[in-house]
């Protein structure tokens, strides 16, 4: 991507991002083969794999873990990818998340707080 211009970066970003909230895997893994980067951010802390989870799209999110996305970064509200799919009631990501290794006690709330919150506590080891 270093032929880009900064607009143009931005606009790949804003794509790629728009594809994580939308399930659009083989589209995203696309931008990752041309060179975006697993763990990019948009202006409010949110990568791919949060955007991915939170929206609840198992498949993207298994992709994602699967090339390497950091499962514990949190967005600006200190909110990680887990503790958002427990918020949404999406178990096959929280499940793939755990299994990836995700830290339940990171972020504010953390997954164990979350799942607490909803009486989701079965989901967590």
């Amino acid at each position: 991507m270093n032929e880009l211009s900064p607009e143009q970066v931005d606009r790949v970003i804003t794509l790629a991002m728009d594809m994580a909230r939308e399930g659009q895997t083989a589209q995203l893994l696309e931008f990752l083969d041309h060179g975006l980067d697993i763990d990019v951010r948009d202006t409010d802390g949110n990568t791919l794999l949060m955007l991915a989870a939170y929206h609840g799209h198992g498949e993207t999110v298994r992709e994602l873990i699967g090339r390497g996305a950091d499962v514990d970064l949190r967005n600006e509200r200190d909110q990680s990818p887990v503790a958002g799919a427990l918020f949404k009631g999406e178990d096959e990501v929280v499940k793939a998340l755990i299994a990836a290794g995700a830290d339940l006690d990171a972020g504010t709330p953390s997954a164990r707080a979350t799942a607490q919150m909803f009486d989701r506590t079965e989901l967590l080891p």
